[in-house]
């Protein structure tokens, strides 16, 4: 499955954005992070809305990607800057189905890192 959310004419550069997004800094940019219990600048653990997981945090050429290879839906998370400056966090897990409290979750987990994003950006 996977969930996106969007935000428009964001006044970021790439290098910018790679350096908002990292695992410490996850807590203040999404409230279902509620703690980063270790950071190790590309893999870590945090407390969320589902639990601890590790997390993976990679540097791709327009933004990061986040996983959780622990997760049994193998959640994973990427945020990217276009060229007409649109944020894009695109969220995906490894089932086509699932029951609608955990999707739901996932759209709030989504729409968490759109808020904080737009919060944190202004």
């Amino acid at each position: 499955m996977e969930f996106f959310e969007h935000i428009q004419a964001v006044e970021l550069s790439v290098v910018k954005l790679q350096e908002i997004l990292t695992i410490s800094n996850s807590v203040n940019l999404c409230v279902s992070i509620s703690e980063v219990l270790d950071d190790q600048q590309y893999h870590g653990r945090v407390y969320c809305v589902w639990g601890e997981f590790t997390v993976n945090r990679e540097l791709l050429a327009q933004g990061v990607r986040f996983s959780m290879p622990s997760c049994p839906n193998a959640l994973a998370w990427t945020l990217t800057l276009d060229a007409d400056k649109v944020l894009s966090i695109h969220c995906t897990i490894n089932k086509q189905k699932h029951d609608q409290e955990f999707i739901e979750s996932i759209q709030e987990f989504t729409n968490d890192w759109k808020s904080g994003l737009e919060h944190y950006l202004v």
